[in-house]
């Protein structure tokens, strides 16, 4: 087998693999054998059908597959051995003739080869990039606080409507009379929030309402582009909504008000645990507590961000094999088409230019990551989607299993190893640049992430 690689530019590079015989020969050989002791072919015995007829039969697909199968490796070994940054898989060349496999070797394959710019970005104390400290004030924790009493809250009855309470009633189609009408949409038992009624005439009409009381509305005026939300107060099809205009009544029954939770060691046992917190200066301080790690997590997520657009800075435009990449780009989303390619391109490079340039800053902070980096990533992603419920006092035990099925859907392991990489690499960084430290609110942050 010989092999030649040309580069003239840097960045388009064409390869050209000649495959003998001697290189596929024994591979297909043992293949035919291996098929002839399985084949079963009617007036010969199994495993005696003459090789003749099996090669007639398979030859030539085995063939094919032999000389593909050696065609890749040599790809990848050679691109590995030589050290070239291939961009994405090789595409046969134009420059590609027509091989005749029914002839003896040698077979000449020609492939076209997208390699990546060359460009050197180190970090060290000379370059300098933001840090943000959020501070955790009384306001986050009163929110924070507000959060978990409200998620521990509950409705109680009440004897009149306020903002935001919730009515259950009975609801019956009038006629143009004001009449139930007979044979009309008719729901018991119905739910309504009139704060969501987005009407104020309609919204009006439930101000001060009492049990028992009936009430007039027409549901197409409440909801007047939401027929998904009048198909599911009256349980009717959204399709048999679009002409429904008639008045309805609403016969009060039941009236529940929203309470959150008391500030109390009830709701100090429900979110960290029994007598883990005393009284609420220790229930503040625990909040608080929490807050600053998570918030450090937002922190650190907008240095890597600025590490990003400092480094981007540094390196610059790229020059890369466009033409090429947009055919790899559309060889791997053919159901999408050109359009789609040509929509995504410059975004795509964007992407691709990051990973280049974090692959270097990675190898030189010698960071390098194994099976636990990446479980205690899923920890701490599984930790972090309890918390959005409110959920702080998981035991470790549960955590780890969650963790485990997380690793066990399979089509997570990438992201998680990228998340765990862009870990060490952000410790590794806060250590490497100088930081340009901020002070700044919760408030100013999220905008800041916003912009």
């Amino acid at each position: 087998m010989q092999i030649s690689f040309e580069n003239p530019d840097k960045i388009n590079g064409l390869m050209t693999i000649t495959v003998e015989e001697k290189d596929f020969k024994e591979d297909v050989e043992k293949t035919l054998k291996d098929y002839r002791k399985k084949a079963n072919v009617p007036g010969f015995r199994p495993g005696q059908a003459p090789m003749g007829m099996i090669k007639r039969q398979y030859e030539m697909p085995v063939k094919m597959d032999a000389i593909n199968k050696i065609v890749g490796q040599e790809i990848y070994k050679y691109v590995k051995d030589n050290k070239i940054q291939m961009l994405g898989e090789p595409l046969p060349s134009e420059k590609q003739q027509a091989q005749d496999l029914t002839k003896a070797a040698p077979y000449t394959f020609v492939f076209d080869i997208a390699v990546a710019p060359e460009f050197k970005v180190a970090l060290s104390g000379r370059d300098k990039v933001d840090y943000y400290n959020i501070t955790v004030d009384d306001a986050i924790i009163d929110r924070q606080v507000e959060m978990f009493a409200s998620r521990a809250g509950s409705y109680e009855k009440a004897e009149n409507y306020e903002e935001n309470d919730m009515l259950k009633g009975d609801i019956r189609e009038l006629d143009e009379n004001g009449n139930t009408k007979e044979g009309g949409i008719t729901v018991e038992a119905a739910v309504l929030m009139p704060s969501y009624i987005k009407v104020d005439d309609q919204k009006k009409l439930f101000d001060g309402a009492k049990l028992g009381d009936i009430i007039t509305f027409n549901p197409k005026k409440a909801y007047p582009e939401n027929d998904t939300e009048i198909s599911s107060l009256l349980k009717v099809e959204r399709e048999s909504v679009k002409d429904l205009n008639a008045d309805f009544s609403f016969q009060v029954t039941e009236i529940q008000r929203f309470k959150k939770h008391d500030v109390n060691q009830e709701l100090f046992d429900t979110v960290y645990g029994k007598d883990a917190v005393k009284d609420e200066k220790e229930f503040r301080s625990k909040i608080a507590e929490g807050l600053k790690e998570q918030l450090t997590t937002d922190s650190d997520f907008k240095f890597i961000q600025d590490v990003r657009a400092h480094c981007e800075k540094k390196v610059g435009k790229l020059a890369y094999p466009d033409e090429l990449l947009k055919k790899i780009m559309l060889n791997n989303n053919k159901d999408k088409g050109e359009e789609f390619v040509e929509k995504n391109y410059e975004q795509s490079v964007k992407e691709l230019t990051w990973h280049l340039i974090k692959e270097q800053l990675v190898e030189a902070q010698g960071i390098k990551i194994d099976d636990q980096d990446v479980k205690e990533t899923a920890k701490e992603a599984a930790t972090a989607q309890f918390a959005q419920y409110g959920m702080t006092n998981i035991p470790e035990e549960y955590i780890e299993n969650y963790a485990e099925e997380i690793l066990k859907k399979g089509n997570n392991t990438d992201a998680l190893v990228d998340r765990a990489i862009d870990r060490k690499l952000t410790a590794a960084l806060k250590s490497v640049v100088k930081l340009n430290e901020k002070e700044i609110s919760i408030d100013d942050f999220n905008k800041l992430m916003e912009d």
